[in-house]
């Protein structure tokens, strides 16, 4: 095995303190098996889309953002389910890096979907989330699926994971975007 940690870079689709979206993506962190290193990427500096100040890569923080991506060997995003689908933030965030096609981070990435909310666990933002990597030609891993509903019983006030069975299914999801990751890169 490389000396070079597997990166994996993590996104929340909620900017709130008490998020359990974010939650996830630090108790990702701290089951990481040795090798992984993930870091939560902050979008919240990121302007709205516009395509007219899509030049030269985008503002700053859409470049920096970008290149943080870049540097990558997979994609674990954390969604909650707004009215149904996805959220804007997490969307803008997505719109960004996607454009150019040709060019974005987001081409041949290999992503893990989990979420945290929602009646139904967010599962209809996943299935959205897995129609926009249609367009990205991001891979996006199947199984294990990690859907959480009734956040009460699984976080504390402050959006972190206090339950050990899901701190369980959430390393699961690391180690087999790992898994996946290598698979994809190798095929």
């Amino acid at each position: 095995m490389s000396d070079t940690p597997f990166r994996i870079v993590g996104i929340s689709g909620s900017l709130r303190r008490g998020s359990t979206n974010t939650g996830l993506l630090r108790a990702a962190q701290e089951v990481a098996p040795p090798g992984v290193s993930i870091e939560i990427a902050d979008i919240s500096r990121l302007p709205l889309y516009n395509e007219d100040d899509n030049i030269d890569g985008g503002p700053e923080p859409v470049r920096a953002f970008k290149n943080h991506l870049r540097t990558a060997d997979a994609l674990l995003l954390a969604t909650p389910e707004y009215n149904y689908s996805v959220t804007g933030v997490l969307k803008n965030a997505i719109d960004w890096v996607s454009r150019p096609v040709a060019d974005s981070p987001l081409r041949y990435m290999p992503i893990a979907l989990m979420g945290a909310g929602g009646q139904f666990g967010t599962v209809r933002a996943q299935l959205n989330w897995r129609q926009i990597f249609v367009f990205t030609e991001s891979y996006v891993m199947g199984k294990p699926e990690l859907m959480v509903l009734r956040n009460e019983l699984y976080f504390d006030a402050q959006g972190n994971l206090t339950d050990q069975a899901l701190r369980e299914r959430v390393k699961l999801i690391v180690e087999s975007l790992v898994a996946w990751a290598h698979r994809v890169k190798s095929a």
